[in-house]
């Protein structure tokens, strides 16, 4: 099977170094700047499980041939529609595309373009980051994947895709729940960006202040509350989980659009945030600390525009 990663950014990179390492085939489909910079530094991440070093195979929008297996869509949510059309000449009617994008309308736009047939859900929980240099850096350890039919089944492409993943340095499993597992997901990033950024400090630092721990428990409440209403019902399991996570004393925690923020780069501010309140304003329900959080992410988003 051959694989195509749209995006060789911080998660496409990672996962896409390991599954080459492992002796798969795999193509990434990047810009000119990307581009430019692997072709003269290679791709490279640095790993507490060891760092990997290799030549990509690498292509432009232009310069695809063919149709590939699987495409896993590895671009920031607010570059996807300009992806959409980047690795359009890459599927075909037997194509199977995996996002490993955050929120949800990423998969409404890839059925409109694609066709929902095409998709399997994707859930990935990784934390990493480009250096100055383009390297890939991994915080902590964990590296694992998740993906299944939408409507829980079983079926024949989601065991080929099983086959081409496992073993590869990552955790990979397929999923009977893969539709939770996303909404799952998006409620950890909604709260945990939403307590991160509006307060600016880790998990650990928030609930140490005065009123930290109030806050970051009606953040947790508000976004369960739209998740539940739009979405699906979460799991109590995940449920406890979350809020301990999120409100774990001395956790140095952060989420990826806080890291960005800090770092002065552009955020997922409308696809994690502006989204969910969108769907939380269509079903008539108030929101007024996600309404703050996101009003705070424009400011900074106009400002970095200056």
């Amino acid at each position: 099977m051959r694989i195509l990663i749209v995006g060789a950014g911080s998660t496409g990179g990672f996962f896409g170094a390991k599954l080459a390492k492992a002796g798969r085939d795999v193509t990434f489909l990047v810009r000119a700047q990307r581009l430019a910079q692997l072709e003269q530094h290679g791709l490279s991440v640095k790993s507490a499980a060891g760092d990997i070093e290799i030549e990509p195979q690498l292509i432009t929008a232009t310069q695809i041939q063919g149709h590939f297996d699987i495409v896993l869509v590895a671009v920031k949510a607010y570059a996807l529609e300009s992806a959409l059309e980047d690795m359009a000449a890459a599927v075909g009617p037997n194509t199977v595309i995996l996002p490993l994008l955050n929120g949800m309308r990423h998969m409404e736009l890839l059925a409109e373009k694609f066709g929902k047939d095409r998709l399997l859900g994707c859930a990935c929980k990784v934390a990493t980051s480009l250096d100055d240099n383009g390297r890939i850096i991994q915080q902590g350890t964990f590296n694992d994947i998740a993906y299944g039919e939408l409507d829980g089944s079983d079926s024949e492409r989601v065991a080929k895709v099983h086959d081409f993943m496992r073993d590869a340095g990552f955790d990979a499993k397929t999923s009977n729940t893969i539709t939770r597992d996303m909404w799952e997901k998006w409620t950890l990033l909604a709260a945990m960006g939403s307590i991160n950024c509006l307060m600016r400090g880790s998990i650990g630092d928030v609930v140490s202040v005065i009123g930290g721990r109030d806050f970051a428990d009606g953040v947790i409440d508000e976004v369960v509350t739209i998740i539940q209403a739009v979405g699906c019902q979460l799991s109590e399991p995940f449920l406890a989980e979350a809020r301990r996570l999120l409100t774990l004393e001395g956790s140095p925690q952060t989420s990826s659009m806080y890291r960005d923020l800090v770092a002065g780069r552009a955020i997922e501010a409308d696809q994690i945030i502006g989204d969910l309140l969108a769907r939380a304003d269509a079903k008539g329900l108030d929101a007024p600390v996600l309404a703050l959080v996101y009003s705070n992410l424009l400011v900074y988003q106009l400002q970095s525009k200056k």
